[in-house]
């Protein structure tokens, strides 16, 4: 990266910052994982601390290759939106399809299911 050398200090400085940010969010995400006991617990972690990092991460790059090229750069706006929107989706997917599997298996930590008389605070109407 010989172009690093070429960016001025009052933009390297807040790069810098955002890519330490974005690299100690991912770390906590995936230390998260390992640490966590159950699937549910588990499934939180990666999705919020590392969707923060790679927000980090990505706004670092639009920064200093927008320094360097004298242009806005905007390409890393594309892959931030498509990640704000299926990270959130897929935590859905994956929470109700384990979800699904215990009900089904009958574990009894699990909650049974809303019925019709019942909002979404579990009390009757």
């Amino acid at each position: 990266m010989s172009q690093a050398a070429d960016l001025p200090f009052w933009a390297a400085i807040p790069v810098a910052l955002l890519l330490l940010l974005g690299a100690g969010l991912g770390l906590v995400g995936s230390i998260g994982l390992l640490r966590l006991r159950g699937f549910y617990e588990r499934v939180h972690a990666p999705t919020l601390a590392t969707t923060l990092g790679i927000g980090s991460i990505l706004l670092a790059s639009m920064l200093f290759f927008s320094v360097l090229q004298t242009r806005p750069v905007l390409h890393e706006v594309l892959i931030t939106v498509f990640m704000v929107v299926t990270t959130p989706v897929t935590l859905m997917l994956l929470a109700r399809a384990a979800l699904h599997r215990d009900r089904a298996a009958g574990d009894p930590k699990v909650p049974p299911p809303l019925t019709a008389t019942q909002d979404r605070t579990g009390s009757d109407r």
